[in-house]
């Protein structure tokens, strides 16, 4: 069984002939890895869904205090939707699936999505 520990890594091979000798010299390269594309999270206004909810919504499930909850709340209302936070795709990703099973246990037809931010 190989360890990745002690893998050799694989690298290419550079002659080193500046004093003479057939030495060869191993060259690392360094990985680039960009950082994950980040999503918002979107809650859409109805006219069904009551401001109370919402508002337990943004705190139980993005951690907001009352004031900003309701803030956001007001915003949605007002605007027709409103952004909840800002996470990595996975997490956006179970984010509205929470919202979404809460308010459905809850009777009420809420919608929430979320989209990259560019």
């Amino acid at each position: 069984m190989q360890r990745m520990a002690t893998r050799i890594p694989k690298t290419t091979p550079v002659p080193d002939r500046s004093n003479g000798s057939d030495s060869v010299v191993l060259e690392r390269r360094p990985l680039r890895t960009r950082p994950p594309q980040m999503h918002q999270v979107v809650l859409l206004n109805d006219d069904f869904t009551p401001m109370e909810f919402v508002v337990l919504i943004l705190q139980e499930f993005f951690n907001k205090d009352r004031e900003s909850a309701t803030q956001i709340m007001l915003k949605i209302h007002l605007e027709g939707r409103g952004v909840c936070g800002v996470f990595p795709k996975d997490i956006a990703a179970t984010k509205v699936d929470q919202v979404q099973g809460a308010a459905r246990e809850a009777g009420h037809p809420l919608q929430c999505m979320h989209e990259p931010i560019e």
